[in-house]
């Protein structure tokens, strides 16, 4: 029996720009190697797999794959999939709807709203960011890196590592430029990777006409960089909170991913906080459909 897919491209209004994904639906019967075998196919940053929901309550249970490996959580599928799901349900038209996914990081809200024939999607994070165990110095991230010392920091960031389901090393960067030139560069970039056990490397900057421009590298999972990292965007309140820049109340910022890829990726960031402590990280972000066909499962 074959199950129908479709592509989207996530974080864009533009086909052709952002995050391209696949979402396989039907596939409450595969096992997980299937699955991986699937996304192996693809061979895209990531596959989302829809499943029945546990619940009946809910949208639907999904599993997420890199091309290599399961993963709990990620921004950009839950994004994209909630878009598919609602627009499958809705149709054309403006309306506004509540898509709810059941993933391993725990269960994930998403509103979807259709506003002349744009679809927007805001997900509330499973798991409020936190630090995560490992280092990285400054001279150790400048080396794998292929930058400078002086390229590492700005104000008052500083590198950090935090977690929300998947973890990253937080790399703020003094410039566009700097973050142009930064490359996985070894020996330097493995022994980092093994040293902050094996979490992936996300730069930012000072973004012109955003708050902030990033890149994420993770040649590791076979995605040797992501034009758009929803997980990443979220965990970064955390790095966010580490330098000072959350306040209590309503925060919310601009990020943009993807364009030294010529693959343009914008995400909407919003914190809540507490004078102590983040409370709530959403994530926002539009989808637009490019294909769908249908996809013969591998043998079990």
């Amino acid at each position: 029996m074959m199950l129908p897919f479709h592509t989207l491209d996530v974080f864009t209004t533009t086909p052709y720009a952002g995050n391209p994904l696949a979402v396989v639906l039907d596939a409450g019967a595969l096992t997980t190697a299937q699955m991986q075998t699937i996304a192996a196919e693809f061979n895209l940053s990531e596959t989302i797999f829809v499943r029945p929901a546990r619940d009946p309550a809910h949208s639907a249970e999904v599993r997420i794959f890199f091309p290599t490996a399961e993963i709990p959580f990620a921004g950009h599928p839950t994004i994209g999939c909630a878009v598919l799901l609602a627009e499958i349900a809705h149709g054309s038209g403006d309306w506004e709807a509540l898509v709810t996914l059941e993933e391993q990081a725990g269960l994930v809200p998403v509103t979807v709203s259709r506003r002349n024939g744009i679809t927007t999607a805001e997900l509330t994070a499973p798991v409020i960011p936190h630090v995560y165990p490992g280092e990285a110095t400054v001279p150790q991230l400048a080396a794998a890196l292929g930058l400078a010392a002086d390229d590492i920091g700005f104000g008052p960031h500083r590198p950090g590592i935090w977690a929300g389901g998947p973890a990253f090393v937080y790399v703020p960067l003094r410039s566009l430029d700097a973050l142009a030139r930064a490359k996985p560069t070894d020996p330097a970039w493995s022994t980092l990777v093994a040293q902050s056990a094996h979490v992936d490397v996300y730069l930012y900057t000072k973004g012109n006409g955003v708050d902030f421009q990033a890149r994420m590298f993770s040649p590791g999972a076979g995605i040797p960089e992501d034009p758009a990292t929803g997980s990443a965007s979220a965990i970064l309140a955390a790095q966010l909170h580490s330098a000072g820049l959350i306040r209590p109340g309503t925060n919310s910022f601009t990020l943009r991913q993807g364009v030294e890829m010529g693959r343009p990726s914008d995400i909407g960031l919003t914190v809540e906080a507490t004078a102590t402590a983040l409370t709530a990280v959403r994530i926002k972000g539009s989808a637009v459909r490019i294909s769908q066909g249908q996809i013969t499962p591998p043998a079990a």
